[in-house]
C-alpha cells in the first residue's frame, strides 16, 4: 500500500523579506504576485463593503 507524502506548499513572497539575493527576474515575478494579491484583496473589500451598504439600507426602514 503506497502512501502519498503530502508536501506543504512553499510560502509565497513575504512582506519585509530580504531581497538582496534575488535576481531582477525573481523580483519582477514577486511584483506581479503582489499586484495580483492586491487585486484579490481589493475585490474582497469591495464585496464586503457592498454587503454592508445593502444591510445598512435594509435595516434603515
Amino acid at each position: 500500500m503506497d502512501e502519498e507524502i503530502i508536501k506543504p506548499k512553499p510560502p509565497g513572497p513575504a512582506v519585509g523579506e530580504d531581497l538582496s539575493e534575488l535576481s531582477v527576474e525573481e523580483l519582477q515575478r514577486r511584483v506581479v504576485e503582489f499586484e495580483d494579491e492586491i487585486v484579490r484583496l481589493k475585490a474582497e473589500i469591495d464585496g464586503k463593503q457592498s454587503s454592508k451598504v445593502a444591510a445598512d439600507s435594509f435595516f434603515k426602514l
